[in-house]
């Protein structure tokens, strides 16, 4: 086993060495330089993302999160103020491919809550942030039972009692919703499923799960002789959405129904309306033409009465703070087209020509770490890769061009060709492109519910660029490490994990550089706990 000591300040310095503080770009971070100048190519530590804090319930899975910079690669060590870090209830561990550090505390209890730090060394210097933990005590600890029966204090009928009151709690908490869509998901998408409904008992799940393919199974065979290839709904770039799956019937006569958040809605299998099928042989596609926000929900179809798929619509509310712009490049560079969006977003569909462009040889798509600023890379371009390009969110889309310029030094004979016919352009004049900051997109009223996440966001221009400061009520935000703060390319975020009473308040962007200062706020309004029955 393993153990970590309280937090220090960090382990005394040789006779002689001396400490420099140095500011880190990440607001929180605290950097100290061991030598008075860096040897060529040598670096401090430093973090390019800190954990951030954390409320959890007990008995879910806590983890931190941290990437680290520095030449030469430094250490990463995590402790906590009130206790030791041991191997039994804490798992470090480091990804290689994304180089992530991570602390994970499985199974967390509530006296894991602590202030913990994170240290990162080398011997140029060292780098430490702060982060919180703080558990949400609920139901009936085990421990306790433990301690009652080795005490002799047994309380057996109690405990059925509880038991029984603890399985019918967790039946009704569940929405059905949830099986409906294990049902008919794929097993890698089983996490994301349990996340959005706050199942963290996973065993449990795959058990009920089991249970309930064997019924649904036994039911399908009924009216189905095979069922396979089910893929779940997803948005088009044209505005439309489509799910679709392979089935066998047993009776060619079978009526198929379409369900919408269990109410039956038509659909025609040959004109072009709202709902539409269209079968191939044994495939099925269904789809939903000219998508609105009120055509999100679950959608399910039945064969004779029997549930066969179920699959949920969902739109992102998410909308362009700075949308691409048209791009010149020369035949065998690339071009290079970026948006912001004003939610965090895993990813958004690229399109070029009308045709969906994915990741691969011709194309580079990536997303920054904060899932805002998207960018899409074409590389090496030819001519025939000009054309229109989109950027696709939900329902929103932004378009622009592609224009592929021929290779200036291609022919000599063109060069020359050129030079007989040269014109001289006219002086150019001299232009001030400096400006004052302003909000191109100013703060929104924001409504909470409580210790749900909220995620508020800005963006400002300006030439110089402007320092911007967020505050709430008066109090400046920037190094409180219980915010997550980011300004990239003028789009100023903010984010709160868990929204508390505390939080609710005034809100307010501060943008100044040499030419002037601007502000705008916000209220943020705490809605109190949302009960699920």
């Amino acid at each position: 086993m393993f153990k970590i000591p309280k937090a220090k300040e960090g382990q005394p310095t040789a006779s002689g060495q001396v400490k420099i503080k140095k500011k880190s770009r990440v607001p929180g971070v605290m950097i100290t330089q061991y030598v008075e100048n860096l040897p060529e190519g040598m670096s401090t530590p430093d973090f390019t993302r800190k954990p951030i804090a954390l409320t959890i319930q007990e008995g879910k899975v806590a983890v931190f999160k941290a990437i680290v910079t520095g030449n030469p690669t430094p250490a990463v060590t995590w402790v906590r103020s009130n206790g030791e870090i041991n191997e039994e209830r804490y798992k470090t561990v480091f990804d290689a491919i994304s180089g992530e550090h991570q602390l994970q505390m499985p199974d967390v209890s509530v006296d894991q809550a602590d202030v913990y730090k994170c240290f990162a060394r080398n011997e140029y210097g060292k780098a430490v942030v702060t982060v919180t933990l703080n558990i949400i005590e609920v139901g009936f600890k085990k421990s306790k039972a433990m301690q009652q029966s080795r005490t002799g204090k047994t309380l057996s009928t109690l405990e059925r009692t509880y038991g029984i009151l603890l399985k019918e709690e967790k039946k009704l908490e569940i929405d059905e919703k949830f099986w409906e869509l294990l049902l008919s998901a794929d097993k890698k998408d089983y996490e994301s499923i349990c996340v959005q409904y706050g199942v963290t008992d996973f065993r449990w799940m795959l058990k009920k799960l089991s249970e309930k393919k064997l019924e649904r199974e036994q039911e399908q065979q009924k009216v189905v002789e095979k069922l396979c290839n089910l893929k779940p709904i997803e948005l088009k770039p044209t505005g439309s959405a489509e799910f679709e799956f392979e089935m066998s019937l047993k009776d060619a006569n079978s009526k198929i129904f379409l369900f919408k958040d269990g109410v039956m809605i038509p659909y025609d299998a040959d004109a072009e309306v709202k709902h539409g099928l269209k079968r191939v042989g044994n495939r099925f596609v269904f789809s939903i033409d000219g998508v609105n926000p009120e055509d999100a929900g679950l959608y399910q179809v039945e064969v004779d009465g029997v549930k066969i798929f179920s699959t949920d619509l969902k739109i992102p509310v998410a909308d362009f703070l700075v949308k691409i712009t048209d791009v010149k490049a020369e035949e065998r560079e690339d071009a290079v087209f970026q948006c912001v969006v004003s939610h965090p977003m895993q990813k958004i569909t690229w399109m070029g020509k009308n045709l969906a462009v994915e990741q691969g040889e011709k194309y580079d798509i990536t997303v920054s770490e904060d899932k805002l600023i998207h960018t899409l890379v074409i590389k090496d371009c030819l001519p025939l890769d000009k054309g229109i390009y989109t950027a696709v969110v939900g329902l929103k889309s932004c378009s622009a061009w592609l224009v592929v310029e021929a290779d200036k030094n291609r022919g000599a004979a063109g060069k020359k060709a050129a030079l007989k016919f040269s014109l001289t352009p006219p002086a150019s004049k001299n232009c001030n492109f400096e400006a004052p900051p302003s909000f191109s997109v100013p703060l929104k009223m924001h409504k909470s519910p409580e210790r749900y996440e909220c995620h508020m966001s800005c963006a400002v221009t300006g030439n110089p660029r402007p320092h911007v400061t967020w505050y709430k009520d008066n109090i400046s935000l920037n190094t409180n490490i219980n915010y997550y703060i980011t300004n990239t390319c003028g789009v100023c975020s903010m984010m709160i994990l868990t929204v508390g009473p505390r939080d609710s308040g005034v809100y307010t962007v501060v943008a100044e550089n040499s030419l002037g200062r601007v502000e705008c706020s916000t209220q943020l309004v705490i809605q109190g706990n949302i009960k699920h029955t």
